[in-house]
């Protein structure tokens, strides 16, 4: 059986650590792995059936888009059942040629985080992104929520819906990440995936299961968010959750192929 982890953060060595540490201190909590590294996600991956990963990391200043879609590509030349997604940023001068030289190495998306990029998520030059995407048929992956910030507030996405309706969004951590409830207020009806990374500790098995059964199953997509979650731990959790086979074959399976576009598997 195919299993994917759809949301996967990956560093290279020389700043794995710290990346981990960082993330750790912007959202005051304790990170289940103290590197990002790439061995370290394989070494998690060990003790769990999952088949496949789509992996990607986020720029925070533009000067760096460049060097981690070079190092997310080349990681999963390297590694046969990773998916690789781009980064890009906001201010970063020509955001169409190097999202075509990405496509060009192999990644299959573009992932953005407003929080930590420091820009609302329909902001006029995301929304550039948004179009070149669309035209390219690439899915795109945003960091939704946090009740601390504004800059993903799952309004803001309802808009970029809105006006990119062919656009194939994954709406990460129940589209909206510690705001859950208001996700659903603005999202349920919308045609975007979700998937359930970094949610499922504080929801419980119990909501989770609810807010899978309120978007349904073909917009659900299984994710861990590593290195803040532990892949092999995130799986037992969900798949100790009373999902018929129908319903987790599709959040852990069928969904991620209509999101990404392609047969996994």
């Amino acid at each position: 059986m195919t299993i994917i982890d759809i949301h996967a953060h990956i560093y290279p060595d020389k700043v794995a650590q710290r990346a981990s540490e960082s993330v750790g201190e912007f959202y005051s909590i304790a990170m289940r792995h103290d590197t990002g590294s790439v061995q370290r996600y394989l070494d998690a991956l060990k003790p769990s059936p999952i088949t496949h990963s789509l992996v990607h990391s986020v720029a925070v200043k533009p000067k760096v888009v460049e060097s981690i879609n070079d190092f997310v590509a080349a990681t999963c030349k390297e590694h046969a059942n990773f998916i690789g997604f781009a980064t890009m940023h906001q201010d970063y001068e020509d955001p169409e040629a190097e999202i075509d030289r990405a496509i060009s190495l192999g990644l299959k998306g573009i992932k953005l985080h407003p929080d930590s990029q420091h820009v609302d998520m329909d902001d006029p030059r995301l929304m550039n992104v948004y179009e070149i995407a669309q035209a390219r048929n690439l899915p795109v992956m945003i960091h939704c929520g946090d009740y601390r910030r504004d800059h993903s507030h799952p309004r803001r996405l309802k808009n970029v819906l809105h006006a990119f309706p062919d656009l194939r969004v994954d709406a990460a951590h129940f589209g909206g990440w510690s705001v859950y409830d208001l996700a659903v207020e603005y999202l349920e009806d919308e045609n975007c995936f979700l998937d359930v990374s970094s949610s499922m500790t504080y929801l419980g098995t119990r909501r989770t299961k609810e807010l899978c059964r309120i978007y349904g199953s073909d917009r659900i997509l299984f994710g861990s968010d590593f290195p803040m979650w532990d892949p092999a731990e995130e799986l037992e959790v969900f798949s100790s959750i009373d999902f018929t086979d129908e319903e987790f074959e599709n959040m852990t399976w069928h969904t991620a192929e209509h999101y990404l576009g392609f047969k996994i598997g």
